[in-house]
């Protein structure tokens, strides 16, 4: 039995620095859910959260009897539980085309983020440099509708966002010109339910893409 005491069903664990927790936060917040987020040091989990998930991980989500600890999944679980505002196409060819394009992301871009976060400086350096032009590569997919492929925003839109968020921190420039990357994050970030979702830690990070 666990002895957590909770004001809500609903209780998100959440690291207050990891970018995929991060992505949780946000759909939490994009769906004005009503749920505590208990942060945590993911070095030292709280037995109460090693009681319902053993490995400790962040994002864990519990309600009721229900425990995910997959940001992703749990991102999904949000989306479904809770579906106004729908934050994914409704169609089943589009969703999925939606699911493979994070599935991407988190291969080639959240890989790197954390080879730079969690490696050496040498496969760091170069993990910086191939995420910065692997960015850059997707500017005309950024320029072309006011959401990333889209004209809603969305799921997506929640995965890329906390990235691009850590980027100046990182050391990582990806202005340009044409400011479409630049402009593009600044519409996620002035989001209200963007700026609900950063933890203390988060928002201490340098100010991005000014």
């Amino acid at each position: 039995m666990t002895n957590i005491t909770r004001k809500s069903v609903m209780t998100l664990f959440s690291s207050p620095t990891c970018a995929m927790s991060h992505c949780a936060r946000f759909v939490l917040h994009e769906k004005g859910v009503v749920a505590d987020i208990e942060y945590y040091d993911p070095t030292d989990p709280p037995e109460d959260l090693l009681e319902l998930n053993p490995n400790g991980t962040s994002p864990t989500l519990i309600e009721r009897d229900l425990v995910l600890y997959d940001s992703r999944i749990i991102m999904e679980y949000l989306d479904e539980r809770f579906p106004h505002p729908p934050l994914h196409q409704m169609d089943p060819v589009s969703r999925a085309n939606a699911r493979m394009l994070i599935k991407r992301i988190d291969q080639d871009w959240y890989q790197l983020l954390d080879e730079i976060l969690f490696s050496g400086e040498k496969k760091s350096a170069r993990a910086k440099k191939m995420l910065r032009e692997s960015i850059l590569s997707a500017e005309p997919i950024f320029a072309a509708r006011p959401f990333f492929m889209s004209d809603e925003f969305s799921l997506i839109d929640c995965v890329i966002a906390p990235l691009l968020w850590r980027l100046p921190s990182i050391g990582i420039d990806i202005s340009t010109p044409s400011e479409a990357i630049t402009n593009y994050a600044q519409r996620i970030f002035n989001r209200a339910a963007f700026k609900r979702s950063l933890s203390d830690a988060e928002k201490e990070m340098i100010e991005p893409l000014k």
